[in-house]
């Protein structure tokens, strides 16, 4: 509720809400009008206006604050999950506007896509990448879907037990984007109160805890297990892994695993993989036998270029009827041929499509 001085660029008066309505509010030290709040406050003391409420005694802020609190966990139900959109990039006569991040983000069914393991990793991947750089870019009703999506993937690891170290990239990814837009950037940047992303941020240190607590149990199942398996069929099993990280763990579960996950021609082939021949050659190692050392090149080589990405299901992009879709979801095209017009987006390539 404004008050405006004389001059209307004027921060105005300072007013207090009481029982018996809005009163101005006086200096208790001077009995004066404080009529600028930045020159009540002392840098040391009071840093901004939360310290301000507090020293007053005021439950305003707090009011403020458990508002916001119940506002931001409110889950969205007002918006339609669809199979498939069109992505329309100008105005016609036919349509008006823009189909932006936010509205792809809400409109697809990325809550049920999720449950599929073949899409897993891809929302996640997305996830990150909007943690990084298009946070600020998304409407308020898509932020706010982005923390429920969130919520409900570190629900499934907690229960499920797998992807834990790929939720917790996230949610660092997540957490250091957002101290860095309350702290640095400014809180103009971010859509809602202050006391919101304080929250949220509050949640996804409460995640991480759970996630580092969790204690992975041995299953009861006394049948065959994978050290029971040949050796070949060990390591054609490994060589299916796309993450050096993984044969490291791997590695660590038993003794005569971790003598497979040193194979030097398993980390040749995971090298191979992931990089050029060109950029193999420029980080080339060599071990204490004069042998290359793959294991120590990949993890080198991964430092500077990026990893090849792999996922079992991706978003793909009819160039004849411009419709985004998951990949085997029938969209009405006319084309004659539509699996022909489909191309197949990664996460990074989702993102672009909504750079104008």
């Amino acid at each position: 509720m404004p008050f405006l001085g004389q001059d209307w660029r004027s921060p105005g008066q300072s007013w207090v809400k009481t029982a018996d309505g809005w009163k101005r509010f006086l200096d208790e030290k001077s009995g004066s009008f404080v009529g600028d709040l930045s020159s009540y406050c002392n840098k040391e003391v009071y840093s901004n206006k939360e310290n301000l409420f507090n020293s007053l005694n005021y439950d305003v802020a707090a009011k403020k604050r458990k508002k916001d609190i119940l506002n931001s966990k409110t889950k969205i139900h007002y918006f339609h999950q669809e199979k498939w959109i069109y992505v329309h990039k100008g105005s016609t006569k036919e349509r008006h506007g823009y189909c932006t991040l936010g509205e792809a983000f809400n409109r697809l069914d990325f809550s049920t896509a999720i449950l599929d393991s073949r899409r897993f990793n891809y929302v996640v991947r997305l996830l990150e990448l909007i943690a990084k750089s298009q946070l600020t870019s998304l409407s308020g009703i898509a932020q706010k879907n982005f923390m429920n999506i969130l919520e409900k993937v570190v629900l499934k690891v907690l229960e499920d037990q797998q992807n834990i170290r790929l939720i917790r990239e996230l949610l660092q990814t997540l957490y250091t984007s957002l101290c860095t837009l309350v702290q640095r950037v400014g809180k103009s940047v971010l859509v809602g109160n202050i006391n919101m992303w304080v929250y949220r941020m509050e949640t996804i240190l409460h995640w991480q805890q759970q996630l580092n607590s969790i204690q992975i149990t041995r299953p009861a199942f006394k049948g065959l297990t994978f050290t029971d398996l040949p050796l070949c069929l060990q390591l054609n099993i490994m060589q299916r892994l796309s993450d050096g990280r993984d044969l490291v763990s791997l590695g660590q579960a038993a003794p005569d695993l971790h003598v497979l996950s040193e194979d030097r021609l398993l980390w040749k082939k995971l090298c191979q993989y992931h990089f050029s021949e060109r950029q193999i050659r420029k980080r080339l190692i060599l071990s204490d036998k004069g042998q290359l050392d793959w294991k120590k090149m990949y993890f080198k080589l991964v430092r500077c270029y990026p990893r090849k990405e792999q996922y079992g299901d991706t978003l793909q992009l009819c160039k004849h009827c411009h419709i985004l879709s998951w990949k085997g979801t029938d969209h009405p095209c006319t084309a004659n041929n539509p699996e022909s017009c489909s191309i197949s987006l990664s996460p990074q390539d989702f993102i672009n499509l909504f750079k104008f």
